[in-house]
């Protein structure tokens, strides 16, 4: 996990001291390197000019943090390269405010989009245990090295940082927002929809429910959007109260969209699992009241703790480019068990129930039941349409982590942004034709399963 190189330099040397390093076989002078392609490390002569003793020690070390557990920053967003960082030492003395810089070349391989290159040193006092910091290097990227040119001497590593940059950060703002007022749109149309069919056809009562069900999740979805147009644009110009408020707004709203998430997974339970014999007195009423109250309850204890307040969002570099009111991260364990803890719950059980009505699906197609199969687009649409109002497109927070966080984040904002359109696209697929035309619906297999189980 560490291995050093120590060199005897004399003061006057006239040309510059060149070093190799690996993180397998650690420094050793240029030309005693093997084949292996290797870092190189570059000490100007100017260093040593101004030192007092003829013959000068310079000490090389390459660690390994994740064998030797050090150099740890608390909520570091980047990876180490290799998990190596590189120790230079010349003399007895502290060397800074070099004119000449020392020059580290770090090898690795083509790294994928969305990868921000930083050259970094330790710096023991920030923070409480030391961090990383890049005040005094210049990071030179390539495909596959990077030349880090500082202008003192201390533990050095380069940051695979998948953090935002600014003008990447400004344009997923844009995106987001301009995506919001489409879904938003999208979103009355859905509810708009909801109640026309419920007033158009005479369904039976379950698929009343069911109209209802969805038209709560699109009003949750709107609410969402509508909470984060207001968000982005009063952040940072509100004060510390109405901020908390705008906080706790956002937060309930999500919630919410978690919410009937999960209750759009039971009903699917009950229509599918439960056939035979459900029937739930003003089933409707009290779904709204625990899609609506519950959320109520979670945020109440969350205000109380004072969780909310002004987040910022900031760059690699921590520069500030964004402020929204949300959970502080003072209080960042209340979004993980709120936000990440819930879904991650609601998740996994509707994908088990997913997993439940594709089979019985299939089942029912190679056993007849249904007759004149569906359209192969229409299967797919059906489908794919579940899997959207199970909430699987949130999933892909947990993607927005790591070295491809950038394109996933734009993946993840727009498809939930636009999550109101796939259900009304859906809607119309599965609920506008009528009944004798959409055999292959999910309506005519869940009347057609309650038909066989009252049979029996």
């Amino acid at each position: 996990g560490l291995k050093t190189l120590l060199l005897n330099v004399s003061r006057a040397v006239t040309r510059d001291v060149l070093i190799a390093f690996s993180p397998t076989e650690g420094p050793s002078t240029l030309n005693t390197t093997g084949k292996e392609k290797v870092g190189k490390i570059l000490l100007p002569r100017e260093i040593f000019r101004p030192l007092s003793s003829q013959i000068v020690g310079v000490m090389v070390t390459v660690l390994n943090i994740q064998q030797l557990g050090i150099f740890k920053e608390v909520n570091q967003t980047g990876q180490v390269l290799d998990n190596t960082v590189v120790g230079i030492t010349v003399g007895n003395t502290s060397i800074s405010g070099l004119q000449d810089p020392v020059q580290l070349t770090f090898t690795h391989r083509q790294l994928p989009l969305g990868v921000t290159l930083q050259c970094v040193f330790w710096d023991p006092s920030k923070g409480q245990a030391g961090g990383w910091r890049s005040s005094g290097c210049v990071t030179q990227p390539g495909d596959k090295e990077t030349v880090c040119s500082c202008d003192h001497l201390t533990f050095f590593t380069l940051l695979l940082n998948p953090a935002l940059d600014s003008s990447t950060a400004q344009t997923f703002m844009a995106v987001a927002t301009a995506v919001c007022g489409v879904a938003m749109a999208f979103s009355i149309f859905t509810i708009a929809f909801c109640i026309f069919i419920r007033c158009r056809f005479r369904f039976e009562e379950t698929l009343r429910i069911n109209l209802g069900l969805h038209a709560n999740l699109v009003g949750s979805l709107f609410l969402l959007n509508l909470a984060f147009l207001l968000n982005s644009g009063l952040s940072g110009r509100t004060q510390l109260g109405t901020c908390k408020v705008l906080g706790g707004l956002t937060h309930y709203c999500l919630l919410c969209c978690f919410t009937w998430t999960a209750l759009e997974g039971c009903q699917l339970y009950l229509l599918f699992v439960k056939v035979l014999g459900i029937y739930i007195h003003h089933h409707l009423a009290k779904l709204c009241l625990l899609g609506w109250g519950f959320p109520i309850l979670v945020v109440g204890v969350a205000g109380v703790i004072g969780s909310y307040g002004e987040h910022s969002i900031q760059t690699k570099d921590h520069q500030v480019i964004a402020h929204l009111c949300w959970i502080t991260s003072k209080h960042i364990l209340v979004h993980y068990i709120t936000n990440c803890g819930y879904f991650s719950l609601i998740f996994l059980f509707n994908m088990a129930v997913f997993g439940v009505v594709t089979q019985k699906s299939c089942s029912l197609q190679v056993t007849g039941a249904v007759q004149g199969g569906p359209k192969t687009w229409k299967v797919t649409l059906v489908a794919a349409g579940l899997f959207c109002l199970l909430g699987a497109t949130w999933a892909l927070a947990f993607l927005t982590y790591g070295i491809s966080s950038t394109p996933v984040l734009y993946l993840f904002s727009i498809l939930n942004s636009l999550q109101a359109i796939f259900i009304f696209i859906w809607l119309v697929v599965l609920y506008y034709p009528r009944m004798k035309e959409t055999n292959g619906s999910l309506s005519h297999i869940i009347r057609h399963e309650k038909t066989t189980a009252a049979s029996q």
